[in-house]
């Protein structure tokens, strides 16, 4: 035993003035070279956590130490722990707020992809709703006009959470509007994404993807790569239902069975894109809101506006979850058709 492993054992602090024939430290041949004879070691303490020694020494020829030199030394070493602890506390507070400043920006930025406008389509109304679960969000939804007659729209979940997820969500939301402004189809505007994704996927993350395309005259088509089905509400027979599951997400395998579905929409009628944060959302004992309760709530408020029904959903998983905050990101689009 070293004197300086005694000490990191004890956590006290030790002095001897014989080192080479102290019994309680063998300490080795080095002393014996280096001609020492007193040793003084403290522990650097900050409350019960060990973070460093100070070790002194002395030869034979420059006389012993004194117990009040040990505690001097004890003293000094905890206060240099204090201090270095303190130094160690705000490096780590300035570089959280640098990360917490960079991750705001992220959220600005992410939040300015977010459509700041609806679209302009005779005959429909079109609502949304975006939270973040995070300082950024790996849900995101796009609602854009692709011509005077027809506009889109894409919710889209990414696998992963925070920043990671942002960026992919980001480059997923870019290529989703740029090919459908190509005049792709909704079937081959979700399917080339997928390949384009695929072309670079070291990241292993993938994307669930819902893309819709409503026209002037009540037409629509929908293309589902994985993603919670949507909710339709029917007007003429005042009920809800969900649209069919299909595909895969994109970004994970070649050859996506993607398929594409087509509705007539009545005046009246509604179609509710949502990400699994908000079916998903607990209440205290651990309960889901769930679909079935998200298309009574549809049902029982379908005379409203689409903001009036986004509010009523809103407004249903917020009694449903009471206190226990979302763990998810929740996303969620109503569009309205109206004739």
């Amino acid at each position: 035993t070293t004197i300086t492993s005694e000490v990191v054992r004890s956590r006290q602090a030790l002095l001897t003035n014989n080192a080479q024939f102290d019994e309680r430290y063998q300490a080795g041949q080095s002393i014996i070279l280096r001609g020492l004879r007193a040793i003084l070691c403290a522990p650097m303490m900050v409350k019960d956590r060990l973070i460093g020694i100070i070790y002194v020494d002395t030869s034979m020829r420059k006389g012993n130490f004194t117990p009040a030199d040990r505690d001097l030394m004890a003293a000094v070493a905890g206060q240099a722990a204090v201090a270095l602890e303190n130094a160690r506390l705000y490096s780590l507070a300035v570089e959280q707020g640098r990360l917490m400043h960079e991750l705001q920006m992220a959220r600005e930025i992410q939040q300015s992809l977010l459509p700041q406008h609806m679209p302009t389509v005779s005959g429909y109304q079109m609502a949304a709703y975006w939270q973040a679960a995070r300082e950024v969000a790996g849900d995101f939804y796009d609602v854009f006009a692709l011509d005077a007659e027809r506009f889109a729209v894409a919710i889209a979940d990414v696998s992963d959470k925070g920043a990671p997820a942002a960026m992919f969500m980001a480059v997923a939301r870019t290529m989703i509007r740029t090919l459908a402004h190509t005049g792709l189809s909704a079937l081959q505007t979700v399917a080339r994404t997928n390949d384009m994704i695929l072309e670079d996927a070291e990241s292993g993350m993938f994307v669930t993807v819902y893309y819709s395309v409503f026209e002037r005259g009540g037409q629509s088509v929908h293309v589902n790569a994985g993603h919670n089905p949507i909710v339709i509400y029917r007007s003429a027979e005042k009920s809800a239902f969900l649209m069919p599951r299909g595909g895969r997400a994109i970004g994970w395998f070649p050859d996506n069975p993607l398929t594409m579905r087509e509705l007539e929409l009545v005046p009246g009628d509604l179609v509710i894109f949502y990400t699994d944060g908000l079916t998903e959302a607990e209440n205290a004992i651990g309960d889901f809101f769930g679909e079935e309760r998200l298309m009574k709530t549809v049902v029982e408020n379908a005379h409203h506006s689409a903001e009036g029904v986004l509010s009523a959903i809103l407004s249903a998983a917020a009694a449903f979850c009471g206190a226990v905050a979302p763990f998810d990101d929740q996303t969620i689009v109503v569009v309205r058709y109206d004739g």
